[in-house]
């Protein structure tokens, strides 16, 4: 079986979770989450665990468990403790602040760049050159994360644009360097 999925998901106090089909809803003290999940895969509520189990060895049931039980442990750790993603600006006169909810961002172009964030999505800036994206879904604290990013993505000869606040920028020797 699959290591991943065959552990049970620990249900921590103060965490409701109610299973109706296969759509699971999952509440907690920071709000709450919900999801359909495949019809193969067979999820049970204990009392303070989830156990996620699949109908066969198939292939395609062998990747939908750990996925299922993945998403699963996601949405309980997203409801108790939440997600969050930090980014950095790196370059000369590159800033970022907060105008009412919306993400206004001076990177280098003409023109200031503003963003808005989607529901559930909170959005801080601690200094001028860093950005942090909080919330309790996981894949929408990443999207949302990545859709910053791409606005100005590092450039690799000064390292200048939106980074990961744990990403390592692979440099490149300039023209002169190869003399």
């Amino acid at each position: 079986m699959s290591r991943i999925g065959k552990k049970p998901i620990e249900i921590p106090k103060g965490v409701t979770v109610t299973l109706n089909g296969h759509n699971l809803k999952v509440k907690g003290p920071k709000g709450e989450l919900e999801d359909n999940f495949h019809k193969s895969m067979k999820i049970e509520v204990k009392e303070n665990e989830i156990i996620v189990t699949r109908p066969n060895d198939l292939k395609e049931n062998k990747a939908l468990h750990g996925l299922t039980r993945a998403l699963i442990q996601n949405m309980v750790q997203g409801v108790t403790e939440g997600y969050q993603k930090n980014l950095d600006i790196v370059g000369v006169g590159y800033r970022a602040e907060m105008k009412g909810t919306n993400l206004l961002m001076n990177i280098g172009y003409s023109h200031p760049i503003y963003f808005m964030p989607p529901e559930g999505i909170n959005i801080q800036t601690p200094a001028p050159t860093q950005i942090s994206v909080s919330g309790i879904d996981r894949q929408l604290v990443g999207m949302v994360a990545s859709k910053i990013r791409s606005i100005r993505k590092p450039e690799p000869y000064k390292g200048k644009g939106i980074k990961y606040s744990d990403e390592q920028i692979q440099r490149k020797a300039g023209k002169t360097a190869g003399k």
